[in-house]
């Protein structure tokens, strides 16, 4: 062998052990089914739902049996589809991690977004109903700064967004 070959074999055994190394550490720390192994994209939810809005929280699709269009959001949610509840959970409460996401899902309960204390680093005022329209369509905090960029913007009609407020008003932690 010379040099070049024994050089691209040290590089890819090193990538290889490297990639162990990681999916090592996140199955030791729990999140091998968030990270590595597939995506959260269906959440089990009722099995009928009582509102639009519980709808859309759950399946991605409203009560006429719409798709709800998206911009942004990581590829696995074009080819698989999700919803509110892929990313945040069943109760709303996010905290856990997302394939290809950049940050953990925030708790999304409408009594969470609108208190005034907020988490240490959250620099922004309290969501109000618009502001929560605006985080869901534009992908912006209150402050006016994005969200990120694994959060979808959503192609809601205002009264699927209507219907998808009033139903985070109902979520406290259980669904």
């Amino acid at each position: 062998m010379n040099s070049r070959t024994v050089w691209i074999v040290v590089i890819v055994a090193a990538v290889i052990v490297g990639a162990a190394l990681v999916c090592c550490i996140a199955l030791a720390l729990g999140l091998g089914g968030y990270l590595l192994i597939t995506p959260v994209t269906r959440v089990s939810g009722p099995e009928e739902y009582v509102s639009n809005g519980q709808m859309i929280y759950f399946t991605g699709r409203n009560q006429q049996g719409q798709r709800i269009p998206f911009d942004g959001a990581p590829g696995w949610l074009y080819m698989h589809g999700g919803s509110c509840a892929s990313c945040h959970g069943p109760d709303g409460r996010g905290g856990a991690p997302v394939m290809m996401g950049t940050e953990i899902p925030e708790d999304i309960r409408y009594s969470h977004l609108t208190e005034e204390e907020h988490e240490e680093g959250e620099e922004h005022p309290p969501y109000t109903d618009e502001l929560i329209k605006r985080a869901i369509t534009l992908g912006l905090n209150p402050a006016g700064e994005p969200l990120d960029p694994t959060m979808p913007r959503w192609q809601m009609s205002d009264q699927d967004l209507n219907d998808l407020i009033e139903f985070l008003k109902t979520l406290n932690g259980e669904h």
